[in-house]
């Protein structure tokens, strides 16, 4: 089977991910949500990432549901809320089935701390050794949660 997983929001991260029955579970490619323009203008570029899902024969996707954040303000919480429907038009539109996943849930299920991203990237190292490229940075913390999810997706479909 071969899924997404997607950590959404414009510093997010896009993860393709395959398991097999009796074979280890393989990270097949972790990318950043593209963008387009910059500052204020910056926006999801969906044509990137349904192009990058083309390209796959992904047979599901299973994105983090977005929820505002505390403290979060009105224009932030906007582009995050806006950002999150691109995605998930670029997903759809792709013809590809998708679960929305509760944030609480996967990070249970691979009993992670909370917020802290850093534990979120050093699971999905410690899950996927060969993918150190992709997730070698402190920043690759949204490919990480992006590989969780779509192997948390896998495992419990």
């Amino acid at each position: 089977m071969i899924v997404a997983g997607i950590d959404p929001g414009i510093r997010g991260g896009l993860a393709i991910v395959v398991v097999e029955n009796g074979a280890a579970p393989r990270l097949v490619e972790a990318i950043d949500v593209p963008v387009v323009g910059t500052n204020a203008k910056e926006r999801v570029d969906v044509i990137a990432i349904r192009a990058w899902i083309s390209k796959h024969d992904v047979q599901h996707a299973f994105i983090e549901r977005a929820q505002a954040l505390p403290k979060q303000g009105s224009s932030s919480g906007f582009k995050y809320g806006r950002a999150v429907g691109a995605i998930e038009a670029a997903i759809a539109l792709s013809g590809i089935a998708v679960t929305i996943v509760e944030p609480s849930v996967w990070k249970r299920f691979w009993r992670l701390p909370g917020k802290d991203k850093e534990s979120s990237r050093q699971k999905a190292l410690q899950l996927f050794p060969a993918a150190h490229a992709a997730l070698e940075r402190k920043k690759d913390h949204g490919r990480a949660e992006a590989t969780l999810i779509a192997l948390y997706g896998a495992k419990s479909s």
